[in-house]
């Protein structure tokens, strides 16, 4: 019977600069003597291992059987496990009509934090020291933890697949796939006519067109004309202020898709619409579900190697990993910006532990070894990240991917949609964040509440709308940035704002980061929630927010 779990000796041998293969550790941990057969794999590997396999574990196990040595009776682990209790948590609970865009969390549990969670904002929890547990006193049991129960799977991930060259024709192609994917979940909802028919159409005909938009611009008497554009050409549609569309018109960024329903003017050249529809996601979106109890951890903007990465609190985190109460916590799904990377924005080198962009990701691997060993791992990188800036973004080189090779990481691009166990979530980093909260009305997208803006990515089907502006956006055959199939779960990080709520029964969430404020981040007014860990419960998709810092 194992002495140890797989995770303490993922620990153990994590500790001793080592990652190993899942079967090397299952073994480690079956041997009579775990902590013996730990040391004695160590010394049977080369000099220059980074990683012990099986082999390595079968002949050390068979020499520590020839040499005698009498297995240790007490099967302590030499390994201290850290975890925090369950007053750490504040849970989130679905408002009170989780079909409409007002959900934010609701108030934290007050027996299980000190404050309460408003608006899905960050939880204000009072930072806490994580009680170290003496192995002695924790009962040596085994994780419940079948990696044969497992289901995860990956999809939209364009790395290998980049075709672009950055002709005028590969945007064209871009555009025309994203107007034919999201104009198909709008034909359902109007009776779309190409826009040179409308223009054939008599005056005074009811109409309906579907387009990515062109131009939004105001009158001189405040209505607006808004500019779709087909693939067979351009047509005005004209709101007025009186069709209480004002709301909706506030929402529109250019190059996305929608539809307009009207009447065409008399002489047939422009269309007064009554109505505009975005793609949206259904009200009646049904989240899938795990069928047994398993949950993820939801993080990312971890900035390995900038002087403000909060190492503590992310050894705080990996020590409750290895806690009992973290027992069901068998995902890390990590959004993006491992490193701090290099040039990023003015004067960064004032601001980095870590000046070399490679040591930052060798740094950020040895960090990722602290996990324990069989959680599966899926990663998608940011814009700090030693990728392309356009998106999508591929998932690294294969330099950078062999640096990161720890614990058998899926590493797949930025976006990319992940099934696991019967729960979709959507991956993307967040760059376009940034954009959505510029253009829209604070009450509609801020950084405060980060969750609210994602709620418009969902509502307009893509993570990356307006092109020309902030996010760069890279011309291939697909456009990898629509939202085709409906996510259970929206992940995002890059604005260091934690943020979490629900729209039509879709869980948006944005993860914090674990960067405390850098100087460049003061100059501009961010003040970022750092050390919180969003753990989701793929059975149920609650979810708990977990402090660290």
């Amino acid at each position: 019977m194992p002495l140890e779990s797989n995770a303490r000796i993922a620990k153990a041998l994590a500790q001793r600069g080592y990652n190993a293969e899942r079967e090397a550790v299952t073994l480690l941990a079956g041997a009579a003597d775990p902590a013996a057969a730990v040391a004695a794999a160590v010394d049977h590997a080369p000099d220059d291992a980074l990683r012990i396999t099986a082999d390595h574990v079968r002949d050390a196990i068979a020499d520590t059987d020839r040499s005698g040595v009498a297995p240790d009776e007490t099967g302590e682990s030499p390994v201290e496990t850290k975890g925090s209790g369950a007053e750490d948590a504040a849970r989130v609970e679905p408002a009170s009509d989780p079909t409409t865009d007002t959900g934010a969390a609701a108030a934290a549990d007050a027996a299980t934090a000190d404050t309460s969670a408003t608006g899905g904002s960050a939880v204000d929890t009072t930072a806490r020291d994580t009680p170290t547990v003496d192995p002695a006193e924790t009962p040596d049991t085994e994780r419940s933890r079948d990696p044969d129960l497992r289901d995860l799977s990956v999809g939209n991930d364009m790395t290998g697949h980049s075709t672009g060259t950055g002709e005028y024709s590969d945007f064209v192609t871009t555009f025309r796939d994203r107007y034919e994917r999201l104009s198909k979940i709008l034909r359902g909802r109007v009776n779309h006519r190409p826009a040179e028919a409308i223009a054939n159409m008599p005056g005074g005909s009811d109409a309906a067109m579907i387009g990515l938009v062109n131009d939004v611009r105001s009158t001189k008497s405040g209505h607006w004309l808004v500019e779709l554009e087909d693939t067979t050409g351009t047509f005005p549609a004209l709101v007025m202020k009186d069709k209480g569309l004002a709301d909706v018109v506030d929402e529109i960024l250019l190059d996305e898709c929608v539809a307009v329903e009207g009447t065409l003017a008399d002489d047939a050249g422009i269309l007064f619409a009554d109505s505009l529809h975005f793609p949206d996601v259904p009200r009646t979106h049904d989240p899938g579900g795990a069928d047994r109890h398993v949950q993820a951890a939801l993080i990312s903007d971890v900035h390995v190697g900038s002087d403000e990465f909060m190492a503590d609190a992310w050894h705080e985190f990996t020590d409750w990993l290895h806690t009992p109460e973290a027992d069901p916590v068998e995902y890390l799904l990590l959004a993006g910006d491992m490193v701090e990377g290099v040039g990023v924005y003015p004067n960064q080198d004032d601001e980095l532990d870590i000046v070399d962009i490679y040591e930052q990701y060798e740094v950020f691997a040895e960090h990722l070894k602290e996990v324990p060993a069989d959680t599966e791992i899926v990663m998608i990188p940011g814009n700090h990240d030693a990728v392309r800036l356009a998106e999508p973004q591929p998932g690294f080189n294969d330099e950078i991917r062999e640096i990161m090779d720890v614990h058998d990481a899926r590493i797949v691009s930025n976006p990319a949609t992940v099934s696991v166990e019967g729960v979709e979530v959507l991956m993307y980093h967040g760059v376009s964040l940034d954009e959505v909260i510029a253009e829209l009305p604070e009450e509609k997208a801020s950084y405060d509440e980060p969750h609210k803006a994602m709620y418009q990515l969902l509502k307009k089907r893509h993570v990356a709308p307006q092109f020309g502006g902030h996010t760069r956006v890279a011309p291939e055959e697909r456009d990898y940035l629509v939202i085709e199939d409906v996510p259970d779960v929206f992940h995002t990080g890059h604005v260091h704002k934690l943020g979490w709520g629900k729209y039509h029964n879709v869980l948006a969430v944005n993860s914090g980061c674990w960067q405390a404020q850098t100087d460049f981040q003061q100059s501009v007014n961010i003040d970022p929630d750092a050390g919180y860990a969003p753990i989701l419960d793929l059975d149920t998709l609650d979810m708990t927010v977990r402090k660290f810092s």
